[in-house]
C-alpha cells in the first residue's frame, strides 16, 4: 500500500510553507510516528510524522515552498512487512542456538534486533542541533557517532571542548557564508518593518528598585519550589505587574482594526523568547486570573515547546500585550518594537547595582531599567507613563499585589 504524506495546516490563513529540513533520506525504511520532515510556516516550525511504517520516497525537496495539502513524501507499507520478517529471523535463529550454551552468551546474539537508525547521517539530535545553532557550527564540521552516522549532543560538546578544531583556529579565514532565510524571519522581518511604518511608536523609561522582590524570592524560592515544583522568578512577578497594570490602564491593553479601538477586559501576556530559528512570542492565556506558581508554570512550559520548535500556531497567537527581557542576554537599555496588532510591548533589562538616594542618603541598590514602547495613535502619554510607573511600584512594594495594586490601608478604607 502507498500511504502520501500531505502538507498539514499550520493555523488559519497559512497557505504555503517551507520544507526546511528532511531528517530521512530518499529510500530510508521508516517506523510508524517517526518525525520525517522539518516545514516553516510564517508563525512556527512543524514536522510531518511517519503515519505507518516503510519505504520513505521524497517528492518535494529541503527548501522548496509548498502549498498546505500538497503530496511531500510517500511511504510504501510493504517494506514495513518485509523489514519486520528481517528483524524477527535472527531472533528465532539466537533461541537455537541458545540452548546448550551458557546463559551470558543470548546477549551476544542481541544484535541483530536493534532498532534501525532514526536519522539520516549528519542529522543532528534535537539538543545538538541547539549547542549547533548558538555556537555557529555547521553540520559539516562535526563527524556524528550515534546511530548511522547521528550527530549526538556530545560530539558538539567534544568539538567544542577542543576549540572548534582546526577550521575554527585559523583565524586568517575570509569565508564568506550564505543562509536562505527561513519563512519565519522573512515574516518577522517584514512585520517589524511594518510596525516601524504604519505605526506611531514612541518609547517611555523608568527604573526599578528590585531590592525589596528580590528579598522576597531569596526569603521563599526554596518552598516555593518545594510547594509547587517549579522555580520563582523575575518574570512571574513582572507579569503579574502587568496585569494588575493593564486593568488599571486598559488602553494599553487595546488594539486599532479599521477605524475602530478594541479593548479587551482580559490579559493574554505574551512572553518573548529566543528560539533558534528566531524570535516566538507564546502567549499565556487570562493571566490576570493565575497565581505566581501558575505564570510560572505555563511560561516554561511554553518556552521550552518554542525553544523545542515544538510550539503551535494557536500558541503564539491572539496576545493583548507582550514582555520582552534584554536582561538575560546583559541589556542594560532598549527600545521594544511593537509585537501587532498589539499597541504596547514592556522590555524588562538587566539588574545592576547602582548609587542611589534613599532618604537624604545614598545607597547602593539592585536598579533594573524598563522601556514602554506604545502606539502614540490610541494611547496618550498619561496612560503610557501611568501605566509603567504602576508597574514599578508594583515591582518595588510586592505585597501590593495582593490588593490589585492597592495599598493594604486604602483596600480596609474602601478606597
Amino acid at each position: 500500500m502507498l500511504l502520501e504524506l500531505k502538507v498539514p495546516s499550520p493555523g488559519e490563513s497559512i497557505t504555503e510553507v517551507e520544507i526546511a529540513n528532511w531528517l530521512r533520506k530518499d529510500g530510508d525504511i521508516v517506523s510508524k510516528d517517526e518525525e520525517l520532515c522539518e516545514i516553516d510556516s510564517d508563525k512556527a516550525t512543524l514536522t510531518i510524522n511517519a503515519d505507518q511504517g516503510g519505504k520513505l520516497s521524497i517528492k518535494a525537496t529541503a527548501g522548496e515552498k509548498v502549498n498546505v495539502g500538497d503530496i511531500v513524501a510517500t511511504i510504501d507499507t510493504s517494506f514495513a512487512a518485509v523489514e519486520s520478517a528481517k528483524i524477527v529471523a535472527p531472533v528465532v535463529e539466537a533461541k537455537k542456538e541458545a540452548a546448550p550454551v551458557a546463559a551470558t552468551k543470548p546477549v551476544e546474539s542481541a544484535a541483530p534486533i536493534a532498532s534501525p537508525a532514526n536519522y539520516a547521517a549528519g542529522v543532528p539530535s534535537p539538543s545538538a542541533a541547539k549547542i549547533m545553532s548558538e555556537n555557529g557550527v555547521k553540520s559539516n564540521n562535526v563527524e556524528g557517532s550515534g546511530p548511522n552516522g547521528r550527530i549526538t549532543k556530545g560530539d558538539v560538546l567534544s568539538l567544542l571542548a577542543n576549540g572548534f578544531g582546526d577550521k575554527k583556529a585559523s583565524g586568517n579565514s575570509r569565508e564568506l557564508k550564505k543562509e536562505k532565510m527561513t519563512s519565519l524571519r522573512r515574516k518577522l522581518g517584514q512585520r517589524l518593518v511594518s510596525v516601524k511604518n504604519e505605526t506611531a511608536m514612541l518609547t517611555t523609561f523608568n527604573e526599578v528598585d528590585m531590592g525589596n522582590v528580590m528579598q522576597l524570592r531569596k526569603d521563599y524560592k526554596d518552598k516555593f519550589k518545594e510547594a509547587h515544583n517549579i522555580g520563582l522568578g523575575f518574570m512571574s512577578f513582572f507579569t503579574k505587574a502587568v496585569t494588575i497594570a493593564l486593568q488599571k490602564y486598559p488602553a494599553v491593553n487595546a488594539m486599532i482594526d479599521g477605524e475602530e479601538i478594541v479593548y479587551h477586559n482580559y490579559c493574554d501576556v505574551g512572553i518573548a523568547v529566543s528560539a533558534p530559528k528566531g524570535l516566538m512570542v507564546p502567549v499565556i492565556r487570562n493571566a490576570e486570573n493565575m497565581s505566581l506558581a501558575e505564570i510560572e508554570k505555563s511560561i516554561a512550559s511554553l518556552a521550552v515547546k518554542a525553544r523545542d520548535g515544538k510550539i503551535s500556531v494557536d500558541e503564539m497567537s491572539g496576545g493583548t500585550f507582550t514582555i520582552t527581557n534584554g536582561g538575560v542576554f546583559g541589556s542594560m537599555l532598549s527600545t521594544p518594537i511593537l509585537n501587532p496588532p498589539q499597541s504596547a510591548i514592556l522590555g524588562m533589562h538587566n539588574i545592576v547595582e547602582r548609587p542611589m538616594a534613599v532618604n537624604g542618603k545614598v545607597e547602593i541598590r539592585p536598579i533594573m531599567y524598563v522601556a514602554l514602547s506604545y502606539d502614540h495613535r490610541i494611547i496618550d502619554g498619561r496612560e503610557s507613563v501611568g501605566f509603567l510607573y504602576m508597574v514599578k511600584e508594583l515591582i518595588e512594594n510586592p505585597k501590593r499585589m495582593l490588593f490589585a495594586g492597592k495599598k493594604g490601608e486604602e483596600v480596609l478604607l474602601g478606597l
